[in-house]
């Protein structure tokens, strides 16, 4: 897990020259790199694949590098680079849909629900562009349902973590017995208990907006991400790595 693989190289100095740059450039560059939801007016459909380098901060930045350097390497020595650059963008792809999809029923949830309650279209578009509403809708709407849908509609989502954790849920099932040493725990833990304990928390803390974590995570990103690395890792191992097809 130590040594540095050419692709995750190329990747990591990406992803620093796409944070560095962003601190200069400011919320310009988040607005033109984040993922924005597909109705906003600052949605671009580069973002898609943008978003994967964009972070929120130096913290966010950390850990995703270091996962991505010490995870992504043997992964990587085991694919080839090819094959790696595929799930690694594959992996960020699926994070990235499975969040948007949810992101839109919510917003549909909320949307719906407005109108129901007796807004018009053009002042549920008002309430989206300023936050803003009558505090009388409060007695049809709750006022989380208000959070949510103005969340989902102005709420960009940045970061590497959804190829990290296909990355993650690839090195579980490939090294399934390796003891993991962490930070934040001080016994080590076999890999094939540590990832999918951490993806069952993202499940919950998705479907109950709890997290141990603090707020402004995508952790059906998260899970989007797993969930297309175990697809494309079980497909290649039950067909057993024919690396001759792609390197």
């Amino acid at each position: 897990m130590g040594r540095i693989t050419e692709t995750v190289k190329v990747l990591l100095i990406i992803n620093i020259i796409f944070f560095v740059g962003s601190q200069f450039l400011g919320d310009y560059a988040y607005q033109l790199f984040s993922l924005w939801f597909v109705e906003n007016e600052n949605f671009r459909f580069w973002q898609v694949l943008s978003h994967m380098f964009m972070h929120g901060g130096l913290t966010h930045i950390l850990f995703n590098m270091y996962a991505l350097w010490a995870f992504g390497g043997p992964i990587e020595q085991m694919l080839g680079q090819k094959k790696f650059l595929f799930f690694y963008f594959s992996a960020g792809l699926g994070a990235a849909l499975l969040h948007t999809l949810v992101n839109y029923f919510e917003y549909q949830t909320g949307y719906n629900a407005l109108l129901d309650a007796g807004m018009t279209m053009g002042e549920v578009e008002t309430m989206l562009k300023t936050g803003e509403y009558s505090t009388a809708i409060l007695e049809s709407v709750s006022k989380e349902t208000l959070q949510d849908l103005y969340v989902s509609f102005n709420t960009p989502a940045v970061g590497a973590s959804g190829a990290i954790y296909g990355i993650l849920v690839a090195f579980g099932m490939m090294f399934p017995n390796v003891q993991l040493f962490l930070l934040f725990v001080p016994v080590p833990i076999k890999a094939k208990y540590f990832i999918p304990a951490l993806i069952g928390i993202d499940l919950f803390s998705g479907f109950t907006g709890y997290s141990i974590f603090g707020g402004g995570i995508a952790h059906f990103a998260h899970v989007g991400g797993a969930l297309f690395g175990f697809i494309m890792m079980w497909y290649w191992k039950k067909n057993q790595f024919n690396q001759n097809r792609w390197d």
